[in-house]
């Protein structure tokens, strides 16, 4: 073996035996065996708690607000009163959160898992259209929202008899809502109420687009989001073992949070991780690389993490920039992969900060793989190897046969951070879930040093800057327009961010239709992401294979092609 193989390797041994501060266990979950942490809390609402041992440090900043930790949980806990006494929220109640990223959102989750109910993160880019199916799906009666998503919920909240908690100025709005600061105010001083709640009680429901229409609700448990966190943690703490003395820090730790929280890789690696670590988190507002700049500079982050396009953009402008970015130390990507050629430009840029990667899906509460450092400026095709110590990777042939290193088959993984399946969707979640893996839909394969290459995707999905679009979800959208007869949906390369949406559309006979009027229309039912950047309208018929299905890989090829030659949006 590698002797820094063999070094890793020993390090994890020692910190997870007997009597180690992540000392192993089996816990079995529907008659599978897994492997378990003995040290973590029992539940989420404990291991938010401990973040009142950080006190005065600073905890989130957001434009003019700035709190500390304890007065993070202070809040955190005054709204937790409110939810139960006033609300009368129970445990396993849901309640949805729809907001952009602030301090509330993160006040609004400390609360709703402290009191045993089940949180409801929804995508802030949804319509109404898609906002009602979430709340339909997950039976979700009081909402947490900000202005732009209470005007987008106004017209179903009648019918859902919603109770709206609203975050900043909606008396423009014709809704009842319930005041989050008056609710805060009301209720300052009150400790965060006592309930129990057991390892396997439901925590979360994150939505996720897969190849299936409308999004997943993956349910997470409390044991399975500890687990999560815990593994970062013994991660972090083997390699800064392993890095000796070089791993002291000079500052305090800080990360720029520049995704959104209804994922888990901001709302997990980023926030909740932060609760224990004692992070100080710096939201920004929207996506602006002259503004991270600032913010790096004058917050001095030493952790930043986004989509590739954001740390390409940031490599691209700390060449030329005289703002000191020196305080930078990880500089991390998630949610789309990242060309392999630009891990040298920022591992060269940044002369003190190191690149790095990580691999995780929403059903496995972003717990997978990650390349981080000198492993991956030499392995910047891989997304890394995997997390210890309590997930296992394997690769498996169509008949379900595991393969040898270097052969290619879908990557399955078993973990106690696994979400225990999708809300409302028994199939689904017995077509993903076999025997305690989670079939990831992705094609990938592991070399002899444990490094994972993912190379496809089996799943009809689309990942444009790190969010997940369904192809079938926007192709049921385009053909609601009359004048469409047939439509094929499909991923495009796209250098800033990773894929956008084409698609092509067959027309009806005897009907007109320009490309800007369809992009026009499905803003309607789409959130914006989703919506086609490149539409061809045609009149013959799409191409396709023996067994009747559309040729997606050919029409995919032949539109790429066409893209590169200025063939764009219309034609």
């Amino acid at each position: 073996m590698d002797p820094a193989l063999e070094n890793y390797a020993a390090t994890v041994a020692a910190l997870t035996a007997d009597g180690q501060p992540f000392a192993l266990d089996k816990v079995s979950i529907n008659d599978v065996d897994f492997r378990t942490y003995v040290t973590m809390p029992a539940n989420l609402g404990a291991y938010c708690a401990i973040m009142q041992q950080h006190g005065d440090k600073d905890f989130v900043a957001y434009r003019e607000q700035r709190y500390s930790f304890a007065e993070t949980w202070a809040r955190s806990a005054a709204l937790g009163a409110a939810l139960q006494s006033r609300l009368g929220v129970a445990p396993g109640d849901r309640v949805a959160i729809a907001s952009r990223n602030s301090p509330e959102w993160m006040m609004a989750f400390i609360a709703v898992v402290s009191i045993g109910a089940v949180a409801v993160p929804m995508n802030a880019w949804w319509t109404t259209e898609e906002l009602e199916y979430g709340i339909e799906d997950s039976g979700s009666r009081i909402v947490v929202a900000d202005p732009v998503r209470a005007a987008r919920l106004a017209p179903i909240s009648e019918r859902y008899q919603l109770r709206i908690i609203s975050v900043g100025d909606v008396s423009d709005l014709p809704l009842a809502t319930e005041d989050f600061d008056a609710l805060q105010a009301e209720f300052a001083g009150a400790a965060m109420p006592e309930v129990a709640v057991a390892p396997e009680d439901d925590a979360t429901i994150m939505y996720t687009s897969g190849s299936t229409g409308h999004p997943k609700g993956a349910v997470s448990t409390h044991r399975a989001i500890l687990a999560a966190l815990w593994s970062w943690m013994l991660l972090g703490t083997v390699n800064k073992m392993l890095a000796g003395d070089s791993a002291t820090p000079s500052l305090p730790p800080a990360g720029l949070l520049t995704i959104p929280l209804f994922h888990c890789t901001a709302s997990h690696s980023a926030f909740l991780l932060s609760l224990l670590i004692g992070r100080k988190l710096v939201i920004m507002h929207k996506w602006d690389v002259q503004e991270a700049l600032r913010l790096i500079e004058a917050e001095r982050i030493t952790w930043f993490n986004g989509v590739p396009t954001m740390s390409a953009e940031l490599q691209a402008a700390a060449r030329d920039t005289e703002r000191d970015i020196a305080s930078l130390v990880d500089i991390f990507s998630g949610g789309a992969a990242r060309p392999p050629d630009q891990v040298g430009k920022i591992a060269s840029t940044f002369k003190r900060a190191a690149p790095g990667i990580g691999y995780g899906l929403t059903e496995t509460n972003a717990i997978g793989a990650v390349n981080a450092g000198a492993a991956y400026v030499a392995n910047p095709a891989s997304t890394g190897r995997i997390v210890p110590a309590v997930t296992e990777f394997k690769i498996i042939d169509g008949d379900g046969n595991s393969l040898a290193v270097g052969e290619r088959g879908e990557l399955c993984i078993k973990s106690t951070a696994n979400c225990r399946g999708y809300w409302n969707k028994p199939e689904a979640t017995r077509e993903a879930f076999i025997d305690g893996w989670f079939h990831t839909g992705d094609v990938a394969y592991l070399d002899e040093h444990g490094f994972l290459y993912i190379v496809d995707r089996i799943k009809d999905i689309i990942i444009r800057g790190g969010e997940n679009i369904s192809c079938i979800e926007v192709e049921a959208a385009i053909h609601k327009h009359p004048a469409v007869l047939e439509v094929a949906v499909f991923g495009l390369p796209d250098e800033r961010l990773g894929e956008t949406v084409g698609a092509v559309v067959v027309l009806r006979e005897g009907q007109e239709l320009a490309a800007a009027e369809l992009q026009d229309d499905l803003r309607e039912h789409l959130a914006t992401f989703k919506v086609p950047a490149h539409i061809w309208l045609q009149r013959e018929h799409l191409p396709r294979i023996a067994s009747g299905k559309i040729f997606k890989r050919q029409l995919k090829a032949d539109y790429a092609a066409a893209l590169t030659q200025g063939q764009g949006a219309g034609q």
